[in-house]
């Protein structure tokens, strides 16, 4: 309703209303994140945290540069709710060390067997049975929480943020979004069909994943090893070939 606004034309009242017309998604990206977390971690923190970057969105906003507040402030809201997870430094070591296990896994059998490697092969690759390698995918779920957009080198930025929005049409940027649209297409066309459906389901319809259980008659559990293994695929993919994130795909 008010996108068409410069922060600075905002009046105090105006801006206090796109606050309050925008809390629900910032409960809704905290809620969705909150869920690959560990328990400890509470969602009243990451809305907090997710306010703070929704206003800074307001305060900042500029539709002269072409891009609708929802965006913009979705933007915002998950930078902050992320950024204060890193400081906070959650994940322990031991769950890093096996995501990138499992990523190393998947790189090596995928050149061995020149397909994208089932799970069980997946599982032969690091030496253990599927039912701990499901358990692994378990543990690492978190991790994976903006691994595909993270590039090396710059905190804060992300893969995402090289790619031009509609007013930048410099050659080089148009390159970059279409290569890296190309190669996204590419890593999800090389995964399992039910993973490309989970991921569809939970990115696109933006579904939980309790929901997208009840629509592949999958339990909740499966959804979230399913999700995290087709993350990593694609983690994979990217690291192998795209140039700015090669052996940085990683939070």
């Amino acid at each position: 309703m008010y996108s068409y606004l410069v922060a600075d034309n905002l009046t105090e009242e105006e801006r206090e209303r796109l606050i309050l017309e925008h809390l629900p998604q910032v409960r809704l990206i905290a809620r969705r994140i909150q869920e690959r977390l560990p328990e400890n971690i509470s969602l009243e923190d990451l809305v907090s945290t997710g306010v703070i970057g929704l206003i800074s969105a307001i305060d900042n906003f500029d539709s002269r540069h072409n891009v609708k507040l929802k965006t913009y402030a979705e933007y915002k809201i998950r930078g902050a709710i992320l950024d204060s997870l890193r400081g906070l430094d959650w994940a322990p070591r031991q769950k890093r060390r096996k995501a990138k296990q499992i990523e190393a896994a998947i790189a090596t059998a995928e050149q061995r067997l020149q397909c994208s490697p089932s799970e069980e092969e997946i599982a032969a690759q690091l030496g253990i049975s599927i039912d701990e390698y499901h358990e692994w995918l378990v543990e690492v779920r978190g991790l994976n929480i903006a691994s595909l957009e993270c590039s090396h080198g710059d905190p804060g930025k992300d893969l995402l943020h090289y790619i031009a929005d509609d007013g930048e049409a410099l050659p080089s940027t148009l390159l970059e979004r279409s290569e890296l649209e190309r190669l996204l297409a590419e890593g999800i066309e090389r995964i399992p069909a039910i993973e490309r459906t989970v991921l569809s389901l939970y990115y696109h319809e933006e579904l939980t994943l309790r929901e997208i259980a009840q629509i592949v008659n999958l339990h909740e559990s499966r959804i979230s090893q399913l999700k995290s293994q087709a993350i990593l695929r694609l983690r994979t993919h990217l690291t192998e070939k795209w140039p700015s994130a090669k052996g940085a795909v990683t939070l």
